[in-house]
């Protein structure tokens, strides 16, 4: 059976069978049956994970600990509002703190960002994630968008559309308006210098 906890670039879950490149969680949002529930988040530490872990092995979605979510890549995890787990993906977690602190200042705690990215994520009072209008030119590379119906990811040659198993071709950034998903908060750690892990297809040529 494919469950439904493949996350889109607009935070949302489907069911589809492509391997993602990263796991992370939101709390637990699976029911019994190991459905999913109609919670989108259960608290607000967002975070993506290695997928391999010291070789450690579970069934997914399986007792009341935490329901494994899975991303095409990073851009999508933090298209979706996730940062970088400071356990399994200390090297990330260290650069994400290097980024913010260089953009933002000292770094004050997980908590804190936590609580910054929530505001920027999820519409107030109601279980809902926000996009906020953006120029596709002046995004950083690895930030998420949508245009005309379609979810793109910004790379050094040009936007490439998202499908579930990778990114499509490259083409020409969008001259009108677009809206984002990738949080502002996050949008300005990509451009303070993290570079987040990728799919393959990133960089594939056509």
């Amino acid at each position: 059976m494919t469950l439904r906890n493949r996350v889109r670039p607009d935070g949302t879950f489907e069911a589809v069978a492509a391997r993602g490149t990263l796991t992370g969680n939101r709390g637990i949002l699976h029911v019994a049956d190991r459905q999913m529930g109609p919670a989108l988040w259960t608290h607000r530490a967002w975070i993506c994970c290695t997928l391999d872990w010291q070789g450690r092995r579970r069934t997914v979605m399986s007792g009341r600990t935490w329901t494994e979510l899975f991303f095409l890549d990073e851009a999508v995890a933090m298209a979706a509002g996730h940062r970088p787990c400071g356990y399994c993906r200390r090297a990330a977690f260290d650069r994400f703190k290097a980024a913010w602190a260089h953009a933002f200042g000292p770094w004050p705690g997980v908590q804190a960002v936590d609580a910054a990215l929530h505001r920027d994520r999820a519409v107030p009072g109601a279980r809902a994630l926000r996009t906020h209008p953006a120029s596709a030119a002046t995004l950083p590379h690895g930030a998420v968008f949508h245009w005309h119906g379609q979810d793109w990811l910004m790379g050094p040659d040009g936007m490439r559309p998202f499908a579930p198993d990778g990114w499509g071709p490259a083409q020409p950034p969008a001259k009108t308006p677009v809206l984002l998903r990738t949080p502002p908060t996050l949008v300005t750690i990509l451009a303070a210098g993290y570079t987040p892990h990728l799919h393959p297809s990133a960089t594939t040529c056509p």
